[in-house]
């Protein structure tokens, strides 16, 4: 991979920062409230792409296939990367994923949520009878296994074949989740639709963001934070921005 395009990723991560912090601006933040996830689909295991977004100051990294998540974080593990799962999560792959990953973007039902809770509650278990844990002051075993942190994926567009929460059911889902002691949740995620226009894309947007300030001032359980918002790709992200998103997933921009 030629030193002119390695560049070009440099430069496309800083005009992206820099339009991020303008968006944030429109809605009374900073730039620094955002995070960039940098999808790392684009990048062959080595190639020198992920080098790159790493010497750009890209520590958040999005992969859409949990089993190529796994090959990038072992092969990058001397990296500070955070993993994000931005993609679908098969009930087969959770066992794999859980240790390399700091973010699930696609929660998108109670049955994968429990799950993933029933996955983590046996590594703890093994752990606990095959090795000498210590407990904290609550009694509490003390190990590595710690819970796995989540966004829902919120179906906002209405889009046949999308996966995720209806709106109007997640209230009702937020007790169910609540039981689950190994999961976190700590904030919402959807795409805009296929279709919509800008008009559209900005509704669906603000309809997450008002859809998690309702919930969390309604009161939500301990392991249920909703404080991150998921929204915005490489075509809508200013909009995202402006209309609360603190987390954005650009892949093909970064690229081109």
């Amino acid at each position: 991979m030629d030193k002119i395009f390695l560049d070009r990723i440099t430069s496309n991560v800083r005009e992206t920062r820099d339009r991020i912090d303008i968006a944030a601006r429109k809605s009374g933040r900073h730039g620094s409230d955002v995070t960039l996830v940098a999808v790392s689909k684009y990048a062959a295991t080595g190639d020198k792409m992920i080098d790159a977004l790493v010497a750009a100051g890209c520590i958040d990294l999005g992969e859409a296939r949990p089993q190529l998540l796994q090959e990038k974080a072992e092969f990058y593990a001397s990296y500070q990367i955070r993993w994000h799962l931005i993609g679908s999560l098969q009930r087969n792959k959770i066992r794999k994923i859980i240790p390399v990953t700091n973010l699930i973007h696609s929660l998108d039902s109670i049955r994968l949520a429990e799950a993933i809770n029933r996955i983590v509650q046996e590594e703890r278990d093994v752990v606990q009878k095959e090795c000498d844990v210590q407990k904290d002051d609550a009694g509490n075993f003390l190990t590595n296994v710690k819970p796995v942190h989540c966004l829902l994926e919120v179906a906002i567009s209405g889009d046949v074949g999308k996966h995720g929460f209806v709106p109007q059911e997640i209230s009702e889902s937020l007790e169910q989740l609540g039981e689950l002691k190994n999961i976190v949740i700590d904030g919402l995620m959807c795409m805009s639709g296929l279709e919509s226009d800008e008009h559209e894309t900005r509704r669906e947007f603000a309809a997450v963001r008002q859809l998690a300030e309702s919930l969390r001032q309604h009161g939500t359980p301990p392991n249920i934070k909703l404080e991150i918002l998921s929204m915005g790709m490489s075509g809508d992200f200013e909009i995202a921005v402006e209309e609360g998103a603190t987390l954005v997933r650009i892949g093909s921009r970064l690229y081109q």
